[in-house]
């Protein structure tokens, strides 16, 4: 089950630069990417396979989701969380946070955010949900730095890696109480995402080790090792794939959590981030490539 290259597009002014977090949104069909180098966001036409905007004005863009129309961008640079319309590219809102915003989920229906904060030497980590249409805010401290977060289907509970100590932090929405620690067996949780029908976790984690986990206690399931220290992480419910960026030495690794079959897609030194487009093709950013690498996913 490889990935292949199905096209390459270029994006301006990428030489030297980086990116980090991308994201699709299926009812514009576009692909949104944190340009973090140049304070950008960067939007892709999928169904075209060319670049269309350059968003000016994301201080190090960090973390992007979306979903439902709707663009969420951290940015570490200003301690804001900014608020897009996926369609005019407008932005709706803009909220500060605490310093550092990093992860970021959406829960549409809810117009919901939940931002994770790595903070400073003056302020801890912090978790912060914030209701786009009233502000309302709640606000929680963490035991460690965020990285990535996802939410379940319903949108009910969120589930964040942490870095030291290695766990994921499990906290119900949009109240951020009931809280779960649930750690992990190697260092650095890095990269997270959920496969929601089998009520499974994969934790792509520092010291090279994917880990499986039970989306309802927090079990680990299963533990496969990686090439590398790992970024972002996306699960595929078509294919059932799951795959992980690897920055250096620069690669996709690909794993079937079923049978443990594992592949990899070399791209570049520095390409560390992904957006998946299902059902069969994931993005790479990569500026050694000027852009992004559109992958498909072989049956």
């Amino acid at each position: 089950m490889p990935l292949e290259m199905a096209r390459a597009i270029t994006i301006p002014d990428s030489i030297g630069s980086s990116f980090d977090h991308g994201a699709f949104d299926a009812t514009t069909r576009r692909v949104f990417v944190a340009h973090t180098g140049r304070d950008r966001v960067e939007v892709i036409d999928h169904e075209r396979g060319c670049h269309i905007a350059t968003l000016e004005g994301f201080p190090h863009a960090a973390g992007v989701v979306a979903d439902a129309g709707q663009v969420l961008v951290t940015n570490r640079g200003s301690a804001s969380l900014a608020w897009l319309d996926a369609d005019t590219l407008e932005t709706r809102g803009v909220f500060d946070t605490a310093p550092r915003p990093n992860g970021v989920a959406l829960v549409a229906a809810l117009d919901l955010a939940i931002v994770a904060c790595i903070g400073d030497e003056t302020h801890h980590a912090e978790l912060q949900t914030i209701d786009l249409r009233t502000r309302e805010r709640r606000t929680i401290g963490l035991p460690g730095r965020p990285r990535w977060c996802v939410t379940d289907a319903a949108g009910t509970r969120v589930f964040l890696a942490i870095r030291d100590p290695s766990m994921v932090l499990v906290a119900r929405l949009p109240t951020l109480d009931d809280v779960h620690h649930w750690p992990l067996p190697v260092s650095g949780a890095h990269g997270i995402d959920i496969d929601h029908s089998g009520r499974r976790l994969y934790v792509a984690c520092d010291e090279g080790a994917l880990i499986e986990m039970g989306a309802a206690q927090g079990q680990v399931l299963n533990q496969w090792p990686l090439a590398g220290s790992p970024d972002a992480t996306f699960f595929n419910s078509t294919r059932g794939l799951v795959h992980v960026a690897i920055e250096a030495p620069g690669l996709v690794q690909s794993i079937d959590p079923s049978t443990g079959f594992t592949t990899r897609f070399v791209t570049a030194s520095g390409a560390k981030t992904t957006a998946l487009v299902p059902p069969d093709r994931l993005y790479v950013f990569s500026a050694s490539h000027t852009g992004a690498l559109d992958l498909l996913e072989e049956p």
